[in-house]
């Protein structure tokens, strides 16, 4: 795949299909587990793969770029299935889908440029951060889980995918040893900066 702006249209196109396939799950999986297929955790990692895969020999920002057009095409799959696909409710009004939207431009480009700095990251400081805000914003959504909605098992399996991210992604045990005490501060601010203020609206 070029590294050029032929990238952006398969990240987009990945990040839609993502969507439905999100929407489907959440009717698939039993109970509170149908949360996680629409989690932001989840959704994150299509931004990190397109930063990730497509951008060999490309600048961060078309990493950033990718991310945030995966992420953008990611709400319109969702919502989209959602108004006009099949046996689920409507997406309903606009408000929710714009809220996602504004995240989807704040997340993408950030998750974009963390998925280029963990695969093409010239120093240690890039490789760790890019694994440790994958892995901290799985943490988040673990401590959402235990702490806001009391789901305990759901809760772990979240923290669980944290740990495995921030052990299995770095190239040295000395970098999945900085991964991982960087996403567990990370997972702690996402979740003040993130999950707080959204449980206000």
């Amino acid at each position: 795949m070029r590294a050029g702006g032929g990238g952006i249209v398969p990240a987009a196109v990945g990040g839609l299909l993502f969507g439905v396939l999100t929407n489907l799950a959440q009717g698939w999986l039993p109970g509170a587990w149908n949360q996680i297929a629409n989690s932001g955790a989840v959704w994150s990692v299509a931004a990190f793969a397109a930063g990730a895969l497509p951008y060999r020999r490309a600048s961060v920002l078309r990493a950033a770029i990718g991310g945030l057009a995966a992420e953008v095409g990611l709400v319109i799959g969702y919502y989209g299935y959602a108004e006009y696909g099949y046996g689920r409710a409507g997406m309903g009004d606009l408000y929710w889908p714009l809220v996602w939207l504004g995240m989807a431009c704040v997340a993408g480009p950030l998750f974009g440029a963390a998925g280029h700095w963990w695969r093409h990251g010239r120093n240690r400081a890039r490789r760790v951060t890019g694994p440790a805000a994958l892995a901290g914003v799985f943490g988040m959504e673990g401590l959402h889980y235990a702490w806001t909605l009391h789901y305990a098992p759901q809760a772990w399996a979240f923290l669980i995918c944290s740990v495995l991210v921030a052990l299995l992604m770095p190239r040295t045990h000395k970098e999945r040893a900085l991964t991982l005490g960087a996403a567990v501060a990370f997972a702690f601010l996402a979740y003040a900066l993130v999950e707080l203020p959204l449980g206000m609206l």
